[in-house]
């Protein structure tokens, strides 16, 4: 039996909250499942430490158009699979199951968009296996990684270890970093802190300010580190405080207790799935109501997201 689950979602955050429903048909079946997914999903890199997976296979740009499709849809016949799990409403992945002749295919309503992601998945795959699902995904990390980690970066349980995810997809869903650097110092003045500073290299900018900032000291930035190794540096943390971004659900899934800040996304569709995230909207917006468009950013009050905070560091 060979089985493949389609997730062509862009982002980190969107693969994580699929990963209950992908354990759940690898459980089903019985078998690791091979994965057609976005590189910038980074799920090789995400379930480093998995046992699902038999392999991902790379959606990437060359496997856009009519030419990049016959060219996917030959590779995956190759693959001689099965069974298929399709995460969408599109009719080019139907389309791509039938011409690599595919048998068994489970896939979304066609056409189906504007979803809540993490409750249409979850409606998709209970039938299928048939059992309730947890919508709360749980991520897998390799102990010695994770000890590894705690010792390079100094880590120990007499400091509070708190993530700062200064990064976002975008300017509006970005709180500015001044109000970070005020939040850093008054939680410093409360309790001793290390700040683990989670944006990329294209957040240049937002880093060289931190860094000249009265927090440096106390700051790690990680802009040059993988994915892998900011994982284990999380799972050692005990607080993520930040905006919505893929930083945010890594931690979730790691178990640890996220503040995300929603100022211009759907913050029902990626807080609700999890117990770990407690989301901050903009003031006069509910959860259910902050969503694209909202442009939110500078009604997030700090003194909201510090009283969040203090409570979770107690």
């Amino acid at each position: 039996m060979k089985v493949l689950v389609i997730q062509q979602r862009y982002g980190i955050g969107d693969m994580l909250i699929f990963l209950p429903y992908l354990k759940a048909l690898a459980e089903k079946n019985n078998v690791k499942i091979s994965l057609l997914a976005k590189k910038t999903s980074r799920s090789s890199e995400l379930f480093k430490a998995e046992s699902f997976l038999d392999e991902i296979i790379d959606l990437d740009s060359t496997k856009d158009g009519i030419s990049g499709f016959l060219k996917l849809s030959k590779e995956i016949r190759k693959k001689n699979f099965d069974k298929v799990y399709i995460f969408n409403g599109s009719l080019r992945y139907r389309l791509l199951a039938i011409l690599a002749g595919i048998k068994s295919v489970y896939q979304y309503p066609l056409f189906t968009s504007k979803d809540i992601i993490f409750q249409t998945a979850k409606v998709f795959t209970e039938p299928l296996v048939g059992k309730i699902l947890s919508t709360e995904p749980y991520l897998s990390l390799k102990e010695k990684d994770i000890s590894d980690a705690k010792n390079i970066y100094r880590i120990n349980e007499k400091t509070k270890n708190i993530v700062l995810g200064v990064s976002a997809s975008g300017p509006t869903k970005r709180w500015d970093v001044e109000n970070y650097i005020k939040l850093a110092t008054q939680l410093s003045n409360y309790k001793e802190c290390k700040f683990f500073i989670a944006a990329g290299k294209s957040d240049l900018e937002i880093i060289e300010k931190i860094k000249k900032s009265n927090i440096n000291t106390i700051c790690v930035t990680m802009e040059k580190l993988s994915i892998s190794n900011i994982l284990n540096i999380i799972k050692n943390c005990n607080l993520y405080i930040g905006n919505d971004t893929g930083f945010m659900h890594m931690s979730a899934a790691l178990g640890i207790k996220s503040i995300g800040i929603f100022t211009d996304s759907p913050a029902y569709s990626y807080s609700g799935y999890s117990k770990n995230i407690i989301p901050i909207v903009p003031m006069g917006e509910t959860v259910e109501s902050t969503t694209h468009d909202t442009l939110g950013k500078d009604n997030i009050s700090l003194e909201e997201v510090l009283s969040s905070a203090k409570k979770f560091l107690i």
